[in-house]
């Protein structure tokens, strides 16, 4: 398997940058074809200078992108110029597309994720407030705010939910363009997060070709939510694959979480080669997709 990283020691300390740290070694450790990339075109120009230093394979081999979430149009051009090289990224653009954009994905998950509208502007709010009542929770169409805290991403009025709107249609790298309305549902938790906001009880999986590889609890630190029966576990991993079929995204990380009435729900879903890793064994997980796309 090769990999693209776009890893480097310049960049800003944060989780995200240790994950990517961690998943570069570990691809080294288990002996994958690792290729460095920029993480923008700003000095190369184009994704083509960018994989200038990788040789032509003869036949196609699996190839992975590790990195940051990127803007649609690079993960395209980045896609197209891995294939001239012989290399094919495991989820093509679109499927990239379908498996983040929360808007792409939802109509595939209803009835399997909490019922949500997309807008577009601060005029749609009064109608979505209307459809869904208060309160409601308010994210973009990759990614919420929820890192500043609770306020941030649930609105208990209309004045709330213009704040939090206006704010994430500024984030292009949250929203492009879309802010996503859900109706607010209550997870199981015995924590809050220091912003406050509930930990509530959530798994990651990862998926491929609808095949299960790792889960592991979303949350870092101890917490007795994380320990799941065998009941629970089924419950979890077969709506986790149910999601992905749907989808039909080959690698996909699906976020599945407990509402206090027990029942499981599907939160999101990621491109698997852009999602954090949780408390996923990252060796573990990726020994497993190394055998995996090695098999055909």
């Amino acid at each position: 398997m090769i990999v693209l990283s776009e890893s480097s020691e310049q960049i800003k300390p944060s989780a995200s940058s240790r994950d990517l740290k961690i998943v570069t070694e570990t691809a080294l450790l288990l002996g994958c074809q690792l290729y460095y990339i920029p993480q923008d075109f700003e000095r190369c120009g184009t994704a083509e200078n960018a994989l200038y230093h990788i040789p032509k394979y003869p036949q196609y081999a699996a190839g992975i992108w590790v990195g940051y979430i990127p803007e649609l149009y690079r993960y395209k051009a980045i896609y197209n110029a891995a294939t001239a090289k012989g290399i094919k990224l495991l989820n093509t653009p679109w499927q990239h597309q379908t498996a983040l954009e929360f808007d792409l994905f939802y109509p595939l998950l209803k009835g399997l994720t909490p019922e949500s509208i997309v807008i577009h502007s601060i005029n749609e709010c009064a109608k979505a407030g209307d459809l869904l009542g208060f309160p409601v929770f308010i994210k973009g169409a990759i990614q919420s705010a929820k890192r500043l805290g609770w306020e941030s991403c649930v609105a208990n009025n209309y004045e709330d939910f213009v704040r939090i709107s206006k704010y994430l249609l500024t984030l292009k790298y949250c929203s492009r363009g879309r802010v996503i309305v859900r109706k607010l549902v209550n997870l199981r938790h015995n924590r809050l997060a220091p912003n406050g906001l509930p930990m509530g009880r959530e798994f990651r999986v990862f998926i491929y070709n609808h095949r299960v590889l790792k889960y592991g609890y979303y949350w870092e630190g101890r917490d007795d939510l994380s320990k799941l029966s065998l009941e629970e576990e089924n419950a979890v991993l077969n709506l986790a694959v149910l999601a992905s079929e749907r989808l039909n995204v080959p690698y996909v990380a699906i976020d599945i979480g407990q509402l206090e009435s027990g029942e499981w729900i599907v939160i999101e879903t990621a491109d698997a080669q852009f999602a954090g890793f949780s408390q996923i064994p990252v060796i573990e997980l990726w020994n497993k997709l190394k055998d995996i796309t090695l098999e055909g």
